[in-house]
C-alpha cells in the first residue's frame, strides 16, 4: 500500500512539474517570439493577435471534443462585453510590447494589480486592508520610474501600456463576474469568446493593416516567418491553458511565487536578447515593483488562509 501510495505521489509530481515547465516555457518564449516577429519581422500587430485568437480556439475545439470539457449553451450577448475586452486587451498589450522594451512592457503589466483594486472600490463597492492599499505604491512607483529613466522611452509606448493594463483590469474583473453569474469555468467561457474576437478583429484589420501584399497578413512572407507565426500561436494557446491547469492543480501560493519567478526571467530576457539598455534607476524601479508585488502576494494569500481557518472554526 505505502509503495502504490507513493507511486502515485510521485506520478502527480511529476506531472505537476511538468505543466510547470511548460507554462515556464510557453510565458517566456510567447513574449520573446512575438517581438521578434514584430521588431525582426515586421509581422502586422492586430494580424498576429487574430492567429492567435483562430489557433486558441480551434485548441479549445479540439479540448472539448477530445473531452476536456463540457461547452456550456451561452447566449452571445452574455460574452459580447468579454469579447470586446479580450480583445482589447491582447491587441492593446501586444502594441505595448511593440512599441515599449521588454522591461517597461513586462512591469506595466504589474499595474494591473493597482488598477484592479481601484476598479473594485469604485465600482463594486469592495473594501480593501490598508496594508494591501500600501503594497501598491512601490508596484506604482516602480513601474514609473523604469518608465521614465528607459532609454527607449515612447509616449505611444506609454499610451498602449496604460490602455493595454486599463482594458485587461476590466477584462479580469468582468471574467470574474461572469464567470460567478454564469456558472462556467474559464475554459468554457474562453471557447465562446475566442471565436467572437476573431470576427471583431477581421472585420477591423483591413482599417489599420495592410492584408494583401508587402507587410500585409497574406503578403509575400518566407516559409521560416510562416512557421513562426504559427508556432506563436500554438504558444498562445499553451499558456491559456496551462495557465487554467496550474491554476486547478496548485496552491495560490505556487502559481503566485512561479508568476514572480516568470516576471525576473523575462525581464532578463529582455536585456539579453534584445539589448534592451538598463540604468540604475531602471534597476531600482524594478526591485520596488517586485518588492510591491511579493509584499501583495504575502498579504493577499494570509487573507485568504485566515478566511479558510474561520470557516474552518465555525460550529
Amino acid at each position: 500500500w505505502t509503495h502504490s501510495a507513493e507511486k502515485v505521489q510521485g506520478y502527480h509530481e511529476g506531472r505537476l512539474a511538468a505543466g510547470l515547465l511548460v507554462n515556464l516555457a510557453a510565458s517566456i518564449c510567447i513574449v520573446f517570439l512575438n517581438k521578434w516577429l514584430y521588431v525582426r519581422l515586421g509581422f502586422p500587430n492586430l494580424s498576429l493577435t487574430l492567429v492567435h485568437f483562430a489557433v486558441t480556439w480551434l485548441g479549445l475545439y479540439l479540448c472539448q471534443a477530445l473531452g476536456a470539457f463540457a461547452p456550456k449553451s451561452l447566449r452571445p450577448r452574455q460574452v459580447l462585453p468579454l469579447a470586446l475586452s479580450f480583445c482589447g486587451f491582447v491587441v492593446f498589450t501586444n502594441l505595448s510590447l511593440q512599441s515599449n522594451t521588454v522591461g517597461t512592457y513586462q512591469l506595466a503589466k504589474a499595474m494591473t494589480t493597482p488598477v484592479i483594486v481601484l476598479i473594485q472600490s469604485l465600482a463594486y463597492g469592495k473594501t480593501f486592508p490598508l496594508r494591501i492599499k500600501l503594497t501598491l505604491l512601490p508596484i506604482t512607483l516602480g513601474v514609473f520610474l523604469n518608465s521614465y529613466y528607459d532609454v527607449k522611452f515612447s509616449l505611444l509606448g506609454m499610451v498602449f501600456a496604460a490602455l493595454g493594463v486599463l482594458v485587461t483590469s476590466l477584462y479580469q474583473v468582468w471574467v470574474g463576474a461572469k464567470q460567478h453569474e454564469l456558472q462556467v469555468n474559464s475554459m468554457q467561457l474562453l471557447y465562446y469568446q475566442a471565436p467572437m474576437s476573431s470576427a471583431m478583429l477581421f472585420c477591423i484589420i483591413p482599417f489599420f493593416e495592410p492584408v494583401f501584399g508587402e507587410g500585409g497578413v497574406f503578403g509575400p512572407w518566407t516559409i521560416s516567418a510562416v512557421i513562426m507565426v504559427l508556432l506563436s500561436g500554438i504558444i498562445a494557446f499553451m499558456v491559456n491553458l496551462s495557465i487554467y491547469w496550474i491554476i486547478g492543480n496548485t496552491s495560490p501560493v505556487t502559481y503566485n511565487m512561479f508568476g514572480h519567478f516568470k516576471f525576473c526571467i523575462t525581464l532578463l530576457g529582455g536585456c539579453l536578447l534584445f539589448k534592451d539598455p538598463l540604468s540604475v534607476n531602471q534597476g531600482f524601479g524594478i526591485l520596488c515593483t517586485l518588492l510591491g508585488i511579493l509584499a501583495y502576494t504575502h498579504f493577499k494569500l494570509s487573507e485568504q488562509e485566515g478566511s479558510k481557518s474561520k470557516l474552518v472554526q465555525r460550529p
